[in-house]
């Protein structure tokens, strides 16, 4: 649903047939996948343990011989299981599905839509014909106040097309756009301009119906060479993601280099003084024969100073557009080096998500999908807002672009130790059951007063 209102402006009006909708959502829900497999693990091991210790069976296991931690092995083979499964999912399939989805998305966007030209103002998706609908009917055929001009001869607003009413469709195989006009005129100019005797320079026609059918094949979908987004962060695979790093931070170095080399060790000041000491500063208070200054005429004194303000206003105006790009290359790496990070955070987390499903569902015990869903739901909120938030550090290059996407796993990791501790020494941390107790002995104590 997120995935359809996102792009439903591009969907509407495009006349698009149902497979390729389901097309397009079957792409879409690859992409989910490396996110949805951790938030299923924490629900469905919630669900399995709460239900066991709903029904007393972990009693009766315990009863047996069998430690919670025991139980809990096999199920963490699987879980382990579904964290490579994961990895290997977002290694290989993931890139392809991503590449797909956004060749078929541009391919749609390109698609020039049927029944969405606007209400009110000129519209030229059409090729040769600017088009404008004054009042539209809510059934999206019938129409008031039409003009239409064509361009199709290159001679400008020559060719002019105006109706009161009219109706419009599009043919069923897709190929034509069909206008029915009532009660309308029709001007062209165009007739004699290549005659310089014509005998019609002006051609005009009063009508009570016309018929106009616009070709719309030039504009029909037409295949996008995926090449053209292989090369995307979502794209690629671990190791062409590092190969991208490594030569993306080469470059990186080199425009730095060629940077210093413009404008930094062609400038004395800054070659003698800052790069060759980085705790350099320029005291302001320190009086002018410091510089240098004392020896020349005050006017003089007025004139260096001047020309120095300006020189390092060139300066500035000169390194600034320098930097800006430098910031952007170096945002562009930082999105490279999330997409190679977020690889193994996220399918780590299908393991990590397993000890904290596990063991909360043994302490609480409470089985089927009310409460099970409920504390997924906050859970991996939780878990979200911090990646989210990580991942924006990650790209601001405000903290190491590491740090930004491990720091949701560092706060995961404590936390399942500390749930499956509890869970593992019989702990009743969060049951319901302790907490009343400890309710009704405060009720009773103060009911005795």
């Amino acid at each position: 649903m997120q995935f359809l209102w996102k792009y439903v402006d591009d969907l509407v009006g495009k006349g698009l047939d149902w497979y390729l909708i389901l097309e397009l959502l079957f792409y879409a829900s690859a992409t989910f996948v490396s996110l949805a497999l951790p938030l299923a693990v924490l629900l469905s091991s919630l669900m399995t343990f709460g239900s066991l210790g709903e029904k007393y069976e972990i009693v009766a296991l315990k009863s047996a011989g069998v430690s919670v931690s025991t139980l809990m092995r096999p199920l963490a083979f699987i879980a382990l299981f579904i964290a490579f499964f994961s990895f290997w999912f977002s290694d290989n399939i993931l890139p392809i599905a991503n590449v797909k989805l956004k060749t078929l998305l541009y391919e749609i966007r390109e698609q020039k839509p049927a029944l969405a030209i606007p209400e009110g103002s000129f519209y030229d998706g059409f090729g040769d014909y600017t088009i404008r609908i004054g009042k539209k009917y809510r059934d999206n055929e019938n129409i008031e106040d039409i003009i239409i001009y064509d361009h199709s001869r290159r001679h400008g607003n020559n060719t002019v097309t105006y109706a009161k009413k009219g109706k419009m469709t599009m043919t069923s195989d897709k190929q034509y756009f069909l206008f029915t006009l009532y009660d309308g005129y029709h001007w062209d100019e165009s007739r004699g301009q290549n005659s310089a005797n014509s005998d019609h320079p002006l051609f005009f026609i009063k009508f009570k119906s016309q018929y106009m059918k616009l070709d719309l094949s030039p504009f029909n979908k037409q295949k996008t060479d995926e090449s053209f987004f292989k090369s995307s962060n979502k794209s690629l695979k671990m190791k062409e993601l590092s190969g991208k790093i490594d030569t993306m931070e080469t470059q990186l170095q080199r425009s730095l280099t060629r940077i210093s080399e413009r404008y930094f060790d062609q400038t004395y000041f800054f070659s003698t003084n800052i790069l060759s000491d980085s705790t350099f500063k320029i005291d302001s208070t320190l009086p002018a024969s410091t510089f240098g200054l004392s020896s020349f005429p005050k006017k003089e004194q007025l004139e260096i100073l001047n020309f120095a303000q300006q020189k390092s206003l060139n300066f500035i105006d000169n390194i600034e557009p320098a930097y800006e790009v430098y910031k952007m290359d170096e945002q562009m790496i930082n999105l490279y080096i999330i997409e190679w990070h977020r690889k193994i955070v996220l399918s780590l987390a299908c393991f990590l998500f397993f000890f904290l499903g596990a063991p909360l569902g043994t302490i609480i015990r409470k089985g089927g999908i009310g409460i099970p869903l409920v504390i997924t739901v906050i859970f991996f909120a939780f878990y979200f807002v911090i990646s989210i938030i990580g991942e924006k550090m990650a790209k601001s290059s405000d903290f190491p672009v590491w740090f930004g996407m491990w720091l949701s796993t560092f706060i995961i990791i404590p936390l399942g130790i500390f749930l499956t501790y509890k869970a593992t020494t019989d702990s009743a941390v969060m049951s319901s059951e302790s907490y009343m107790q400890k309710f009704n002995k405060i009720i009773t104590f103060f009911s005795k007063r």
